[in-house]
């Protein structure tokens, strides 16, 4: 499946949100695609970030991570950055947003 977010940068964070996305954890990407993402994409229109997330099951993939201490403190310091923060629990993973079209 793929899932679509929108979040928001504090626009005084943009550059070290992306500092920050330039030096990921390798244990939270790893943790990432062992709870079974196997892509994810984000881009950013100023303050405005879509991201495109591709994997199995969504529900579960939140749920695996937000166990994770890596995950945790990667939370910690996104909402550090963040205006709109994604809910990253499981309750959260139908806050996907709606496909209005998708060309077949």
């Amino acid at each position: 499946m793929r899932v679509a977010l929108h979040t928001k940068v504090r626009a005084d964070r943009i550059d070290a949100y992306e500092a920050a996305h330039r030096e990921v954890p390798a244990e939270l990407a790893t943790a990432i695609h062992a709870a079974g993402a196997t892509s994810w994409t984000i881009w950013r229109s100023g303050a405005d970030l879509f991201h495109v997330v591709e994997c199995a099951d969504y529900a579960r993939l939140l749920a695996e991570l937000e166990r994770l201490p890596v995950n945790t403190a990667w939370q910690a310091r996104m909402a550090e950055l963040l205006d709109v923060v994604h809910d990253y629990s499981a309750e959260g993973a139908a806050a996907g947003l709606p496909i209005v079209w998708e060309l077949p």
